[in-house]
């Protein structure tokens, strides 16, 4: 899979599909990540710029975008953070669909935001493996 479009999708796009985006577009070599949310947030959290920054990663300049049926068509791959959210998916992009459990970072410690983070960045990886042998 080369130069593919992979779409990660959570509710407010503030946290944890923002966090993913960045990890895929600093790690991948074979495409390209976009992030979008159901209800996009005005603005990204600030601990997920906090958390990012951490791991050398900055995203302060990102902005939250609303999924679009476009987004949708154009992806390759669609992610999504919370089995919640795939009712909103229209049925013609389920065979793109793949699920990820991630706790929304909303109410979460900062070190819990962290193990968040982490738990994203191990996703990933293993994402990007399993993309680069396909």
């Amino acid at each position: 899979m080369t130069d593919k479009i992979i779409l990660f999708v959570c509710k407010g796009n503030s946290g944890r599909s923002q966090i993913a985006e960045a990890f895929f577009n600093s790690f991948s070599k074979i495409g390209k990540a976009i992030s979008a949310g159901t209800k996009p947030d005005e603005q990204i959290h600030p601990w997920t710029i906090q958390v990012m920054k951490e791991v050398g990663i900055e995203v302060s300049q990102q902005k939250t975008k609303l999924v679009t049926k476009e987004l949708m068509k154009n992806a390759d791959k669609i992610i999504i953070m919370d089995p919640d959210l795939s009712k909103n998916i229209p049925p013609e992009y389920l065979s793109k669909l793949e699920v990820w459990q991630i706790d929304k970072l909303l109410g979460k410690s900062i070190e819990q935001v962290k193990e968040i983070r982490d738990q994203i960045r191990t996703r990933v990886k293993q994402l990007i493996r399993e993309l680069s042998v396909n």
